[in-house]
């Protein structure tokens, strides 16, 4: 065998070890893994050692005995690297300081405001992203790069926005928000890469719509794990099924879209409370908050059946609109379940496993993804 040829083998031994690792759900002993990764135990300890060396994997306690000696646990380090996911709205920048295995070490908001203009917004951001690293600790030579997403339809290269209505940009370079971070960067839609996020945490569960509430509603089709994005890019863009013909006007300039009607905009542009005191008064019956409220969750049933009749898959609803509809979920079952025809219940609408943060979280997954299929 060449030097070459070897070189690769043992990559692929080392990948391969690697991944199991950070795919196993249970206890993993050294004798396990080496069969589930059909190697030969001196081939394991090598790359084991290799992998330890490095601060990627550490031994994780020991098994339940069953009379002879207790087999030693493996596990991956999960904090061994460490991405950033970085969410910008209209006002607002968040950040979500990630381990390998997505868990949140570190989350913070700040006040942003995103124009039209955004050629001088690059050295806000990285200025931003700075102090968060340093006010939360996060050691640089971790960190594995940091993802953005924004509320927008982006080019095929992602170099460009396309179109972002709720930030009033058109036909504008991403440099121009991005171009300053000195550090790897991956910028997504925000629905997709929550649709990304969802899919990641739920595992045996490869299909799915995520529909994303926040003030751009948007959205993601998954099928066998992977996202569609459609033959222009513009698959999940659920915010803009007309759920009322000739009624709200959104954004986007046209009516009756999902987003002019399920935003949290609509919220405060209607009552002028943030969406917990909103959601506290609807709970406590207040009337106009209550009206409201149900009056969302109506047209939210109708682009949730729009949905899952052409899909034919669960629907998942995320977004920090989501983090707030738990007890209203029966309420948006029923109406769900009037508008279609062939369900006996509507168990397909669901609620986020990842409510909290989950769009900035969706922008961190993707340089975790991309370190654990390189190890």
């Amino acid at each position: 065998m060449s030097e070459s040829a070897s070189q690769a083998r043992h990559v692929s031994v080392r990948s391969r070890i690697y991944r199991t690792l950070y795919e196993a759900r249970d206890f993993v002993s050294r004798q396990s893994l080496a069969q589930s990764c059909g190697i030969s135990m001196p081939t394991l300890y090598l790359n084991l050692n290799e992998l330890m060396d490095e601060g990627l994997v550490c031994y994780s306690g020991e098994d339940r005995s069953t009379g002879g000696r207790r087999a030693q646990g493996l596990d991956i380090v999960p904090d061994a690297r460490v991405s950033v996911g970085v969410s910008v709205t209209e006002h607002h920048l968040r950040f979500v300081a990630a381990d390998l295995r997505l868990r949140e070490l570190a989350y913070k908001a700040v006040a942003f405001d995103t124009t039209a203009r955004l050629s001088d917004e690059a050295a806000d951001l990285a200025g931003e992203l700075e102090r968060f690293l340093d006010e939360f600790g996060i050691d640089r030579t971790k960190l594995l790069g940091v993802g953005v997403t924004l509320p927008a339809l982006l080019s095929s290269d992602s170099s460009r926005i396309q179109f972002a209505p709720t930030l009033g940009l058109r036909d504008v370079p991403i440099a121009g928000l991005t171009g300053t971070i000195p550090y790897p960067v991956y910028v997504d839609n925000d629905g997709s890469a929550s649709g990304h996020a969802e899919c990641f945490v739920r595992r045996e569960q490869k299909e799915m719509a995520y529909l994303s509430l926040e003030y751009g509603v948007g959205g993601a089709v998954l099928i066998d794990g992977k996202l569609h994005r459609g033959a222009r890019g513009h698959s999940g863009e659920f915010g803009h099924i007309c759920v009322e013909p000739g009624g709200l006007r959104c954004n986007c300039g046209k009516q009756g879209c999902l987003e002019a009607y399920c935003s949290p905009l609509r919220v405060e542009q209607t009552l002028g409370v943030p969406l917990e005191e909103f959601f506290r008064g609807a709970e406590a019956h207040v009337p106009e908050y209550e009206a409201l409220l149900y009056d969302m969750l109506r047209h939210l049933a109708i682009a949730v059946n729009s949905i899952h009749l052409t899909l034919d898959c669960d629907v998942i609803l995320g977004g920090f609109f989501s983090e707030y509809l738990q007890p209203f979920l029966p309420v948006l079952r029923r109406y769900v379940l009037a508008g279609n025809p062939f369900e006996e219940n509507a168990d397909f609408v669901q609620l986020s496993s990842l409510r909290r943060h989950i769009t900035p979280l969706g922008a961190a997954l993707f340089f975790i993804r991309e370190f654990v299929s390189s190890v």
